[in-house]
């Protein structure tokens, strides 16, 4: 017996339209092009989503280099002392000490300093 799939491919298409709403031309009106576009799109976001945590662990480390630079270490000194006097604080944090509290941040940088070499 054969099947007919109009339900279904109505179905699919109009979930792939909605997806591409806003495209500009036919990538937003056609469905082959509509299809094309959104796979490519999602593709992007989920390698992107991946690429944003690189990003910003290569931001933390850069706000923490210069913010150690400034306190008079280096930021791989820095992390050795801390790892050394097993302090316990993730690139994140100690990105967002070194911005919003410098004197904190300098604080820390001297406690873990003195701590590694005791």
């Amino acid at each position: 017996m054969r099947v007919k799939g109009g339900v279904t491919a109505k179905k699919r298409h109009a979930k792939y339209l909605k997806m591409a709403k806003g495209y500009r031309g036919g990538r937003g009106v056609l469905y082959r092009s509509a299809r094309e576009t959104v796979e490519r799109a999602l593709c992007f976001a989920y390698r992107d989503r991946k690429v944003r945590k690189r990003e910003m662990r290569s931001l933390w480390v850069i706000r923490i280099s210069a913010a150690a630079k400034a306190a008079g270490t280096s930021y791989s000194r820095l992390i050795d002392a801390l790892n050394k006097a097993r302090i316990i604080v993730d690139r994140k944090m100690l990105a967002e000490l070194a911005v919003s509290d410098p004197p904190g941040f300098v604080q820390l940088v001297r406690t873990a300093q003195s701590a590694a070499t005791a």
